[in-house]
């Protein structure tokens, strides 16, 4: 599978011009922003800002007040996680979802288990499907038997990366997905999202670590009290730059040596 430029046609998905309220309280207030198919688009902004509740809009978990969303250029309406799925999206929680007490196979299929033609549980077409897609995403995986919970926190992230490819994936949002890893696992997932960049995939990657963003985005979009600071690519900004966008909300430009003492202070 070839990766489709940046250019190339319409983002995999836009969200345009979003609005959430909880109790009057804006949220997100007219928040604007694309995923590129092979591209990795870093949300970022502090507690409260707003990161959270936007994804949760596009996952299903919590329709927008008003506002529109867009996949391959044709306007959608996503009510329900289901709704999401359906449109290839999949969210990588932090907790990962993962069913503790049964094997990477088990999990793949878990809800859409494969069945023989005597309707019993076709367990070895399972492994060999779990094989096969493990096999582009991590070919250094090996513990198919065991149940996940005996897993490093590195592979955890495979099999759940792998059952949301396996059931066609394009736009894959990751929450925190380095969080209490150490740095060999960390290298793993990062090795994990640069092949999934490969087959075409978008991923919309929040992240409280600024190193984690530089190491992985594409593009980097800020948020601060609900509203969007401004979207840069990482190629042209420092992360100091990104910083005063975040804890100032100031963008590359406008930053001035009494906001960057403020932002190492």
């Amino acid at each position: 599978m070839t990766m489709n430029q940046a250019g190339n046609g319409p983002p995999l998905v836009e969200l345009r011009h979003m609005h959430v309220a909880f109790g009057g309280v804006h949220a997100v207030e007219d928040v604007t922003i694309d995923v590129r198919p092979g591209e990795v688009h870093a949300l970022v902004g502090g507690n409260g800002a707003g990161k959270t509740t936007l994804v949760r809009t596009l996952s299903g978990a919590h329709p927008g007040d008003s506002g529109e969303i867009f996949i391959n250029g044709e306007k959608v309406e996503i009510h329900t996680p289901r709704d999401a799925k359906e449109l290839g999206i999949e969210t990588i929680y932090q907790t990962l979802a993962l069913a503790e007490n049964v094997d990477a196979p088990a999990n793949m299929f878990l809800g859409r288990e494969m069945l023989t033609r005597w309707k019993t549980l076709d367990d070895s077409a399972m492994e060999s499907a779990t094989r096969e897609v493990m096999g582009r995403l991590n070919p250094k995986f090996e513990n198919f038997r065991v149940p996940v919970q005996s897993l490093s926190g590195g592979q955890r992230q495979s099999v759940a990366i792998a059952k949301a490819v396996y059931f066609n994936a394009r736009i894959l949002i990751m929450d925190e997905p380095t969080a209490a890893l150490g740095p060999a696992e960390t290298e793993q997932v990062r090795e994990l999202i640069r092949q999934l960049k490969a087959e075409g995939i978008g991923i919309i990657l929040i992240s409280h670590d600024i190193h984690d963003v530089f190491d992985m985005a594409d593009r980097i979009s800020v948020m601060l009290q609900g509203k969007l600071v401004g979207t840069v690519n990482k190629e042209d900004v420092t992360m100091d730059e990104v910083l005063a966008m975040i804890i100032v909300g100031k963008l590359p430009g406008e930053v001035t040596d009494l906001d960057l003492d403020q932002i190492h202070g």
